[in-house]
C-alpha cells in the first residue's frame, strides 16, 4: 500500500500529469520493489528509513524525462529539481528534499548510489530492481533488447532524445548554492 496524505498525492498527481502511462506504472513498481528490497534487508526499522520520502523519491525518480523538462540537463538532475520544487511546496524540510534531491539524481548510477545514504540506496534499487533475475543490478545500457520492457523501452528513448537534443551531461553543481564543506570546490 502507497502512503497517504497530501504530499504523497501531489507527487502522483505531478508524475500522471506529466509522464506517460508506462513510465507512471514503473514509478510506482519501483516503490513497492524498494519497499520490498527495504523488507528483506531488515531496513524497516533503520532510523534513515522514510516511507514518506521512499514514495516521493520513487514516484518522482523520472520527472525529468516527463513534459516539465526543458533538456538543459541530465535528466536524473531535472528530476531531482522538479521533484525538489514539489517539496519546498508542500514544507519538507531542507535536510529531507536533500535526501530526495541525492536519491532522484543518483538514481542510475550503478556502483555509486548503492554506497550513498539509505533513501538512495532504495531508490536506486526500486528503480532498477528486474523481477526473476540474479541479484545485482544490471545498468539499462548493458541490457539486451530481448530483455528490455515497453517502460524501459521508453525511459532509453526519452533519455536518449534528451541527450541529443538537451544537455549531453549535467552543467557543474556551480549552478546550486556551494555547502561550507565545499572550500575547495571552483566558485560560480
Amino acid at each position: 500500500m502507497r502512503p497517504a496524505g497530501s504530499l504523497a498525492d501531489a507527487a502522483l498527481s505531478l508524475v500522471r500529469e506529466t509522464a506517460d502511462t508506462p513510465i507512471v506504472d514503473h514509478s510506482l513498481r519501483s516503490f513497492f520493489f524498494a519497499r520490498l528490497t527495504a523488507r528483506h534487508e531488515g531496513l524497516l526499522t533503520e532510523a534513515a528509513y522514510d516511507q514518506d520520502l521512499l514514495f516521493a523519491a520513487t514516484v518522482m525518480h523520472d520527472l525529468g524525462l516527463g513534459t516539465l523538462a526543458t533538456g538543459r540537463a541530465r535528466f536524473e538532475v531535472e528530476g531531482a529539481d522538479l521533484a525538489a520544487g514539489l517539496l519546498a511546496g508542500h514544507g519538507v524540510p531542507d535536510g529531507d528534499i536533500g535526501r530526495v534531491w541525492e536519491a532522484i539524481a543518483l538514481h542510475s548510477s550503478v556502483g555509486l548510489a548503492d554506497r550513498m545514504a539509505l533513501l538512495t540506496y532504495l531508490t536506486h534499487k526500486g528503480v532498477n530492481h528486474r523481477p526473476g533475475g540474479k541479484p545485482g543490478v544490471r545498468p539499462i545500457a548493458q541490457a539486451r533488447r530481448s530483455d528490455m520492457t515497453s517502460d524501459g523501452e521508453q525511459v532509453v528513448r526519452k533519455a536518449y532524445q534528451m541527450t541529443r537534443h538537451g544537455a549531453p551531461r549535467s552543467p557543474p553543481h556551480r549552478c546550486r548554492p556551494l555547502p561550507a564543506s565545499c572550500a575547495g570546490c571552483p566558485g560560480p
